[in-house]
């Protein structure tokens, strides 16, 4: 069978690769090309687009770059008439994959939707171009599955959350060897700085983030560098704050940290997963915020705590994100009973995920429904 995947950003860049090693195990004959990473590219996919030319975030950001955003959608179909895969498969980057979604289905292409749009933080009205341009729905958070099936009466697959998966099969590090790898203090706590993967969130994040570290001198800061950035770009922060930056190591860097400040996305649960007590944090352009925060509507904006449905990181946003609060935040975690409580929560977030074998079990489905 050929299969074409969309995923425009480092997390379905890691989810993507995964379920092409899954798509080649359960289909000898799968022939798959992507637009993704190079994750997806070194697991077997045929790379046609690179997630580092589509990565605007942000009502401002997107406007300003309109212009290749529809070089690369006119693009993206003529690829895919090119290729005429069996199956269509949209991981995740919404804005950009529904566009393409109701194209494909005028063409009778067969579109199947692997990590959801997010429509249950905003808008909600777009469940009517899900039902009417997806075939098949695979949806990784629990309260997923609820919300499209008896909410909107869109039957969904849950098949749990592919971090489980991606997180246990990640080599292990050792502590000592990690520090003495990369010239660290071997007797100071780590606490990591993820600041996030593209260049307008990661200028507004660290500044904040670096700016704490002088407080802490029982401590070291370090960076997770982004695969998506080069390293260049972290030349003038690093410069003004003396922090060390470790790049394309984030997994290694959770596994040996103490805590670590989090941009909100995908990285504060990766890093409940490798259970690491954490501050989430997050600022945006003035303008986009202030439109995001009349069309989203939920209580909070980390994936751990919308899991859970109640507050078990403490989220710091736009105007309450500054030195102060992160410092009282962060002291919470280091020491205190919160940093016991907050382990604990995480023991229970992880069992509310559904178990291992996402991938699998995604190609699995996605194999079946081909051959019926």
């Amino acid at each position: 069978m050929k299969y074409y995947i969309i995923a425009g950003e480092a997390s379905g860049d890691l989810h993507g690769s995964n379920l092409i090693k899954a798509l080649k195990k359960n289909d000898s004959q799968a022939n798959i090309r992507c637009w993704g990473g190079d994750l997806m590219q070194n697991a077997g996919g045929i790379l046609a687009k690179h997630y580092k030319e589509l990565a605007f975030m942000g009502f401002i950001e997107v406007l300003t770059n309109i212009t290749t955003i529809f070089k690369n959608i006119a693009f993206c179909k003529e690829d895919i008439k090119a290729f005429k895969p069996d199956l269509l498969i949209f991981i995740d980057y919404s804005g950009f994959n529904l566009r393409i979604a109701k194209w494909a289905k005028s063409e009778n292409f067969k579109t199947s939707y692997y990590i959801a749009p997010q429509i249950w933080a905003s808008r909600e009205g777009r469940i009517e171009k899900i039902k009417s341009n997806i075939n098949e729905m695979y949806v990784t958070l629990p309260f997923e599955k609820a919300f499209y099936e008896n909410k909107h009466n869109f039957p969904v697959n849950f098949v749990g959350h592919p971090l489980i998966d991606a997180i246990e099969n990640y080599p292990k590090v050792n502590a000592t060897a990690f520090k003495q790898k990369h010239n660290l203090d071997s007797k100071k706590p780590i606490i990591a700085l993820l600041p996030g993967s593209r260049k307008q969130e990661v200028s507004k994040m660290l500044t904040v983030m670096l700016s704490v570290a002088k407080n802490y001198t029982d401590y070291q800061f370090i960076i997770a560098g982004a695969p998506s950035l080069e390293l260049d770009f972290y030349a003038p922060f690093l410069k003004q704050s003396g922090v060390q930056l470790i790049a394309n190591k984030t997994y290694d860097l959770l596994q040996v940290s103490h805590a670590a400040l989090v941009t909100s996305g995908t990285a504060t649960l990766e890093t409940a997963l490798f259970k690491v007590p954490q501050v989430v944090c997050y600022k945006g352009n003035w303008i986009s915020y202030q439109i995001a925060k009349r069309i989203i509507t939920l209580k909070y904006i980390s994936l751990v705590n919308l899991i859970m449905d109640k507050e078990v990181v403490k989220e710091l946003i736009q105007d309450d994100l500054n030195k102060e609060n992160l410092t009282l935040e962060l002291d919470k975690i280091l020491n205190s009973e919160k940093r016991q409580i907050l382990l604990s929560n995480y023991k229970k977030l992880e069992q509310k995920l559904g178990g291992k074998g996402a991938s699998e079990k995604t190609a699995t489905l996605m194999i079946a429904s081909l051959k019926q």
